[in-house]
């Protein structure tokens, strides 16, 4: 970010989101119908739950996934009036990969 580096701020931000939406833990169907309000929890943290941790191959996986899904989207994109949005999704994957290859090399 201080680099100021917008291509990889966009890549980076959506795959925190992707990494954070992945350590949500599932909700029950049964606990999310509404009951009275006298059923509700009270206090502080009473609605908290512990988030999922995720393991290092986790973690690649959603970011091997990120990637794959802008140059998937890029190939799409074969209109000449596409052709910027297209490698920017290219250059945001090269961001996302330049981070896979780092972590599996070491």
């Amino acid at each position: 970010m201080r680099a100021r580096d917008k291509v990889a701020m966009r890549a980076l931000r959506a795959t925190l989101s992707a990494l954070d939406n992945a350590e949500a833990v599932p909700v029950d169907p049964a606990d999310a119908r509404s009951s009275a309000i006298e059923d509700s929890p009270v206090g502080a943290g009473a609605t908290e739950a512990a988030r999922r941790d995720l393991s290092e191959g986790d973690v690649r996986d959603i970011v091997r996934a990120e990637a794959t899904e802008r140059l998937d989207a890029a190939a799409q994109l074969t209109s000449p009036a596409h052709a910027d949005r297209a490698a920017q999704l290219r250059e945001e994957a090269a961001v996302l990969l330049r981070f896979l290859d780092g972590s599996e090399a070491a």
